[in-house]
């Protein structure tokens, strides 16, 4: 209900500032089994991991991926991670992205690492080929959210989270720019 009023439209939108109520019961905890997925550490200590997700390797589980997941495999590899929030997973990148993934082994590390990536001291830097020639660099500063229609993707949005992206020109293509 929003408002007090029946919602029958899944794609009915909120603004901020209604009452919405919610009719759910709730389900016993959620386990995620462990799976012998292998992972590619490039670094591990007492507190942390550092691993190369391959593409194709969805991080979490969820709608059309229930398993097979970076964190099925890291419940396999190291199964005290399951008292971790979120097995230690405090950051993720898409299914066709690969690259360096931190992952914490333990409470303490994985609170300075949400900590850390909310005050902006860790970087993340990434390569991409866009279609087209770019001429220069550049600042992106845009709020992103969910596109409207694909799921999947994200797009600019005044209502969205705040969004800085740094880009600079790494080589051009014949009809490509990597940046």
């Amino acid at each position: 209900m929003v408002n007090g009023q029946l919602c029958d439209k899944p794609k009915e939108k909120v603004l901020g500032g209604e009452r919405v109520a919610i009719d759910a019961e709730i389900d016993e905890e959620i386990r995620f089994e462990a799976q012998d997925i292998p992972l590619d550490i490039v670094y591990e200590d007492d507190d942390i991991l550092v691993i190369n997700k391959p593409r194709d390797l969805v991080v979490h589980p969820g709608a059309g991926n229930p398993d097979g997941t970076v964190l099925n495999a890291l419940l396999h590899y190291y199964p005290p991670i399951a008292d971790v929030p979120r097995a230690g997973i405090v950051h993720r990148l898409d299914k066709d992205t690969t690259g360096l993934m931190v992952v914490a082994k333990t409470v303490p590390a994985q609170t300075r690492l949400v900590e850390s990536l909310q005050l902006r001291e860790i970087t993340r830097e990434y390569e991409a080929v866009a279609i087209g020639h770019m001429t220069a660099g550049g600042t992106v500063n845009e709020p992103i959210s969910r596109h409207p229609t694909k799921r999947t993707h994200m797009s600019v949005h005044p209502m969205g989270k705040p969004a800085v992206t740094h880009y600079r020109i790494m080589e051009h293509f014949r009809v490509h720019t990597m940046a």
